[in-house]
């Protein structure tokens, strides 16, 4: 199989996963309060923006159409 086939299917994948599940989430510990030996850490939890789903979907088709085509050319 294509390297840019299987590359534009993950992308399809997780670019749908994005859009139509909970999305990704990821957690980032940042410094509240830094008193010489006191320190007083605070977690945030973010969420990838809907238009990274939308960006990785329209890669990723865009990948399998031109894996596609060139598989294509080269059969003839």
């Amino acid at each position: 199989m294509n390297t840019k086939l299987i590359i534009g299917l993950l992308l399809i994948a997780v670019g749908l996963f994005i859009l139509v599940g909970q999305g990704i989430s990821f957690t980032t510990t940042e410094k509240a309060i830094d008193l010489g030996p006191l320190q007083v850490t605070a977690e945030k939890e973010h969420l990838v923006p809907p238009v990274v789903g939308v960006i990785a979907l329209a890669g990723g088709t865009l990948l399998l159409l031109s894996g596609g085509l060139s598989m294509k050319r080269s059969q003839n």
